[in-house]
């Protein structure tokens, strides 16, 4: 074995290692298994969790964690925004407004599907968050791009359930499609 495969081998075994340790073993929640889920540096997370719907069990951030803004539950599994860290378990079915979607829990009032829109600007190119709830089924496009510096969706701009996100100068308006 050469020096510059040992050097890489223990390098290889020394990653794996610092992973090891940051893996989180599932907590025992009321009822079953809780998972932990959390938003670095305010950032968008996805979890994958084994239920329809969730609760947060324990708030481990100093940031707010509020269901429907800085965390949810969609099709596409749980949701952390905003800083949001917890741990999160499968929701009580027994509680009203919780269980699986068509079981009679919250529903938006009528003008709840509608357009919304806003400007988001990413002042001395720094991120900045625009709130809004877009829903399960909502969409955001870009339709008047203000600044000089170019707007990339993706890479300049972006949006999740919670909102739209702007970052290197991109200031623009948006138009939500907010659809439950």
């Amino acid at each position: 074995m050469h020096v510059s495969d040992k050097i890489l081998m223990s390098v290889a075994a020394g990653l794996l290692g610092a992973l090891s340790l940051t893996a989180v073993p599932p907590v025992q929640a009321q009822g079953g298994q809780a998972i932990r889920c959390e938003s670095n540096d305010g950032k968008f997370n996805r979890c994958a969790v084994p239920w329809r719907d969730a609760q947060l069990t324990r708030q481990e951030s100093k940031g707010a964690c509020i269901r429907g803004q800085s965390w949810g539950v969609d099709r596409q599994g749980l949701w952390v925004d905003r800083g949001c860290r917890g741990l999160f378990a499968e929701a009580d079915r027994g509680r009203p407004g919780h269980g699986r979607p068509d079981s009679g829990g919250w529903r938006p009032g009528p003008d709840w599907n509608r357009q919304i829109r806003l400007q988001c600007d990413s002042n001395k190119k720094r991120y900045q968050m625009c709130e809004v709830d877009v829903g399960r089924r909502g969409r955001v496009r870009l339709v008047n791009q203000m600044s000089d510096t170019r707007c990339t969706e993706g890479y300049s701009w972006g949006w999740n359930r919670a909102g739209v996100w702007v970052n290197h100068g991109c200031r623009g308006q948006f138009v939500v499609d907010r659809r439950w």
